[in-house]
């Protein structure tokens, strides 16, 4: 049972339910490469889709990896449970590969989301992390 003074800020509640939309945004990413849809075509050129194309299989595992971990992982805020790091931390750990492959290939055109969803990786860990010692999630 949760004592009262374990309740959680209603910001908890904001940060929680902005982050689960960044992440279910992230997992609409994968669906659309990975069922090639016309809707995910559409949104890259052609030099972006044969780019994307020659990706390693291992790297759509480890795109699959960040964003349903990451969405698990805000499910499981909303639920006040403290598993929710362990899945954040498994979603930090693949997008930093993921990042990393695509800075390392010297795939700058998009620097400001890779750094963006790296810094919001990071700060959903330390979140849930600070949930988990104030006792927002157990």
């Amino acid at each position: 049972m949760t004592n009262s003074s374990n309740k959680p800020p209603v910001w908890f509640w904001i940060v929680s339910v902005i982050a689960l939309a960044w992440n279910a945004m992230g997992v609409d990413q994968y669906l659309g490469k990975a069922y090639n849809t016309e809707r995910w075509r559409s949104a890259l050129t052609q030099e972006q889709l044969d780019i994307v194309s020659n990706h390693p299989t291992w790297l759509t595992a480890v795109f699959a990896i960040a964003v349903f971990s990451g969405a698990l992982g805000c499910i499981a805020l909303l639920l006040r449970k403290k598993w929710a790091y362990s899945l954040l931390s498994l979603s930090l750990f693949a997008v930093i590969i993921q990042m990393g492959y695509f800075l390392a290939n010297g795939h700058t055109d998009n620097l400001g989301m890779t750094i963006s969803i790296i810094l919001f990786s990071i700060f959903l860990v330390w979140f849930s992390k600070h949930s988990k010692s104030k006792g927002w999630i157990s």
